[in-house]
């Protein structure tokens, strides 16, 4: 992901955030390394996710409502979260398009990815 001897984000990396978000290097930089503390792996796993959420967000159902929303961000369907799929989901939820908060959106109600959503969907996600 970085340099593995410095622990700093690759300038590749550096240079594609930069290009899918508006966050400046410095940001990024600096994201990076308190990711790299929080997460030393690398790697945020849906557990890990749902206590961060819980910490985040305590009067809500952190365990259904986190799995989802993890769903949406894990980009790859490995199971966890990598740097780049924190950051992209950052912009997202935070300061993209209308257009693209949208897409996001629509990723996490349509819970079996068949490109349409149903009434169960919804509630499932809004409990």
């Amino acid at each position: 992901m970085g340099n593995a001897k410095s622990g700093a984000i690759s300038q590749e990396m550096l240079d594609d955030l930069r290009q899918r978000t508006r966050f400046s290097e410095a940001e990024l930089s600096r994201w990076f390394g308190e990711f790299r503390r929080e997460c030393p792996t690398e790697r945020v796993s849906q557990a890990e996710f749902e206590r961060i959420y819980q910490r985040l967000f305590p009067d809500s159902d952190a365990q259904a409502y986190s799995s989802h929303v993890f769903r949406s961000f894990d980009v790859n369907g490995d199971g966890t979260l990598d740097f780049r799929e924190y950051i992209i989901a950052l912009h997202l939820t935070s300061s993209g398009l209308t257009s693209l908060k949208l897409e996001w959106a629509f990723s996490l109600f349509d819970v079996d990815n068949s490109g349409a959503i149903t009434k169960g969907e919804v509630l499932e996600i809004t409990g």
